[in-house]
């Protein structure tokens, strides 16, 4: 990919289009990650949702440290969140123009560490689930909240529940059955379909990288993670080289 392209998908100065072409490219990342990381740990980390009721469900049996682990989960992903956060006002306050690449940086990063953690605990079941596990939830929360904040809250990438909601909502316009005609009083139902090509794309690309994570964990095990790091890296290397470059012209 040409560098003025990876500097517009990835650099501090957003359009609309680079963000829904990033938050694709993530989206692939995360279905990748939550179905690859699955089949290492049989946990899916990539949303809070099942985790929370899992925690609620081990207190009411009595299960205090299956619940204890689930709650622990739940704040690394936050601790993600909050990463990104720190290291986007960060980088903003000092215009970088890596705002948002260092977030990526430090997600290939973790990924690499999964993979290597993976490989060297395979045979340590007791010990590689909570670790990967934990890496896994902070993965997710950094990039949860990175898209999040680049596209305002229009894209999120890790887990599709409020995207499969927009999408039928969007489909229940464009299926309604406007009898009456428009007026300022009764507007007729209309379907963004902008949106809805968005959420559709969303959910076609979390499911194909869904898709290519399990079967890359089937064929190359644990180092399944490196291809997608070196994306991530490649995404975020155009700005981090801006940065280092006006550095030393400094």
């Amino acid at each position: 990919m040409p560098r003025q392209a990876l500097r517009t998908l990835v650099g501090h100065q957003r359009t609309r289009r680079a963000n829904r072409q990033l938050g694709l490219m993530l989206a692939f990342v995360a279905g990748a990650i939550n179905a690859g990381g699955f089949l290492a740990i049989q946990r899916y980390t990539s949303h809070m949702t099942g985790i929370v009721s899992g925690v609620a469900d081990d207190l009411a049996l009595g299960h205090a440290g299956l619940a204890l682990a689930g709650a622990l989960l739940v704040a690394v992903f936050i601790s993600g969140a909050i990463t990104t956060t720190v290291l986007i006002h960060w980088a903003r306050r000092r215009r970088l123009h890596s705002e948002f690449a260092l977030s990526l940086l430090l997600e290939a990063l973790l990924l690499l560490a999964f993979g290597l953690v993976g490989a060297n605990l395979a045979h340590t079941s007791a010990l590689l689930v909570p670790a990967a596990a934990a890496l896994l939830c902070f993965i997710m929360g950094l990039q949860n909240a990175m898209v999040t904040k680049i596209s305002q809250s229009e894209v999120r990438t890790t887990h599709m529940t409020g995207v499969v909601t927009d999408l039928g909502i969007e489909l229940g316009k464009l299926l309604y059955w406007n009898r009456l005609p428009d007026s300022p009083a009764e507007p007729m139902v209309r379907a963004n379909r902008d949106r809805m090509r968005l959420h559709a794309s969303l959910l076609a690309s979390f499911a194909g990288g869904g898709l290519a994570g399990a079967l890359a964990f089937q064929w190359l095990s644990f180092f399944a993670t490196v291809p997608i790091a070196l994306l991530l890296a490649g995404l975020a290397a155009v700005p981090i080289l801006d940065d280092l470059q006006a550095a030393r012209a400094g």
